[in-house]
């Protein structure tokens, strides 16, 4: 396993920051309600209507990747009893950990 090259805090803000500038300009109205995984250090990113489908498509195409995950229409990744969880970094865990 790939060590993190990046703190969780970094990784959400660099998510954050390239989710705004660069990525939901592009955005289609079809892609609301959808998952977003984006590498943060390259800015590749994948959309898919669930989380497993995003991850699985940019770790195909970017195996160390650094992601950050959220909702396309939202700043949060789910939503419990009003509190929110804020898009998460996604670390892999190997078979032991």
């Amino acid at each position: 396993m790939d060590r993190p090259r990046h703190s969780p805090d970094d990784i959400a803000r660099l998510g954050d920051s390239l989710y705004d500038r660069e990525i939901a300009p592009r955005v289609k109205p079809e892609d609301a309600a959808s998952f977003i995984a984006i590498d943060v250090d390259s800015g590749a990113y994948e959309i898919a209507p669930d989380e497993l489908s995003a991850i699985d498509r940019l770790r195909a195409r970017k195996p160390d990747a650094q992601l950050w995950l959220r909702r396309v229409d939202a700043p949060y990744t789910h939503r419990f009893r009003g509190s929110r969880l804020t898009g998460r970094a996604v670390r892999h865990v190997d078979e032991q950990g």
